[in-house]
């Protein structure tokens, strides 16, 4: 992890994915490049991590996809080694964490702060994916010439030292010194929206340790509404730009995965018997939005994710669609983490006030794309009352204490929400032995996967990794009773 990899070699490991084009990559310059030009290339394999493959697996042990042929059936089953986790294992730490040390670095010689803060926020994205995934990883110890095996702290300790990053950012971006300008492909250079994000994704990992209610304080800073999210950009540039998911599904794996018997169709199709709409809410929208169904299937023999795209002549626009943005941190998840907070912290009248907010973003339209907010398909998301969450109301048929009642909302919620994201997968594990959330079926045996494996290159190279490594049924620290 203390190599030093060029901007060259970074583009080469992410060419598979690439996202934008024409980045500035000068043959006869290799061992340097501007902090600007890194933020770039930082921000690229950042994409990476949270949208590409081990989204994919991660959607696949969470009811969001169905592996169906070669190397994702076998995924499917949790048939996985270390090898197929290498790559993006490199991107975390080489990708994005060397990158942004080294844009660190050159910022403070300027004395740019909002570089620094920028740097330190992509740093806390990178390893907080990593520490979800796969519990203990390296972080004291990485990037430093001293140590040729980097220590992999405890799960814990990471958390807290991405905290304490985080805190680090937030005041180099609440000094409103330096510049960024275009380079930065999330914001433009816009602080203030860096701000909210580092705000939004502190109260994101405090939820994962269970902090709730310092995740909630957090979440009254962070993401202010849909503008101010962070979202992958993408385009319509073929082998360039392209979301992932929809060079996936309709280019290079077309066959591989869809959404077929997803647990995820189950609960927003109207037509299923665990449909989860009721006299308050319609989600005939949001599942058209996300899938193409069985019937009406381009590229699989299944339900499929939204590859529809404007920009290859279709009249709508799916969560899949060429040249959709991917979301990665927020003002959706801001919302719900405020709700779920809230309720765990605050109490009901707490919880069900923000729940509400959300569902006023939703029947506005929310995050759909406006092709379908301006669809002939319906949605409707009305306020929910007290009385819809006692026993045997449209939000409580089970019967469930109150409380109960309204956590399952928004944790079900959540689940939807957070189609195609990390956070599903995370939500799915932090929830598993509480009596309310997601309690998904195994897709092989009787047991569910709690964590991604090392990459097998860190595994034959790193003294410092955990030997036995473990295996994707047990869980990670934070996950362990």
């Amino acid at each position: 992890m203390k190599r030093i990899f060029s901007f060259i070699f970074l583009i080469g490991l992410l060419a598979c994915e690439t996202i934008v084009e024409d980045l500035n990559n000068d043959p006869n310059n290799p061992t340097d490049a501007s902090a600007t030009l890194l933020l770039t290339s930082a921000q690229l394999a950042n994409i990476t991590i949270h949208e590409a493959h081990v989204a994919r697996i991660g959607g696949m042990w969470s009811g969001y996809f169905t592996g169906v042929d070669r190397q994702y059936a076998d995924i499917q089953v949790y048939n996985v080694n270390g090898s197929s986790f290498s790559q993006i294992w490199q991107n975390i730490y080489y990708g994005v964490f060397q990158q942004a040390n080294l844009i660190e670095a050159k910022s403070i010689e300027v004395n740019n702060r909002l570089m620094v803060g920028i740097a330190k926020v992509l740093k806390a994205h990178a390893v907080g994916a990593a520490a979800s995934g796969w519990g203990d990883v390296p972080l004291s110890e990485v990037a430093n010439d001293e140590f040729d095996n980097p220590a992999f702290d405890a799960q814990t300790d990471v958390y807290n030292g991405l905290q304490t990053l985080l805190d680090e950012a937030i005041l180099e971006l609440e000094s409103e010194i330096g510049s960024v300008g275009v380079a930065d492909i999330y914001y433009g250079g816009d602080g203030g929206k860096w701000l909210e994000a580092a705000y939004t994704l502190k109260a994101r990992l405090y939820i994962e340790t269970r902090e709730y209610e310092l995740a909630y304080m957090a979440a009254e800073d962070g993401i202010s509404s849909s503008n101010n999210s962070m979202t992958a950009p993408h385009g319509s540039t073929v082998g360039a730009n392209e979301n992932t998911l929809y060079t996936f599904v309709a280019r290079s794996r077309a066959g591989d995965m869809n959404s077929s018997n997803a647990h995820i169709t189950t609960l927003l199709d109207p037509n299923s018997s665990s449909y989860r709409g009721n006299a308050k809410t319609d989600e005939t929208a949001r599942y058209n939005y996300y899938f193409i169904t069985e019937e009406n299937a381009r590229f699989t023999a299944g339900t499929e994710p939204n590859t529809y795209s404007t920009s290859v002549g279709d009249s709508l626009r799916g969560f899949a669609s060429q040249d959709q943005s991917f979301p990665l941190i927020t003002y959706s998840e801001n919302l719900l983490t405020l709700a779920e907070a809230a309720a765990r912290s605050q109490g009901f009248d707490a919880g069900l006030e923000h729940l509400n907010t959300y569902r006023a973003y939703l029947n506005g339209g929310g995050y759909l794309d406006p092709t379908y907010q301006n669809s002939d398909f319906s949605y409707m998301y009305e306020p929910y009352s007290i009385d819809d969450f006692a026993a045997g109301g449209i939000a409580n048929i089970d019967g469930l204490p109150e409380e109960q009642a309204l956590l399952q909302e928004i944790l079900e919620e959540r689940y939807v929400t957070f189609f195609g994201q990390l956070l599903g997968f995370n939500d799915i594990r932090r929830t598993r032995n509480e009596s309310i959330g997601i309690k998904i079926q195994p897709n092989s045996g009787e047991t569910l996967p709690e964590r991604f494996i090392y990459g097998q290159e860190e595994i034959n190279s790193n003294t410092s990794t955990p030997n036995p490594v473990p295996d994707i049924f047990t869980p990670t620290p934070i996950n362990t009773f």
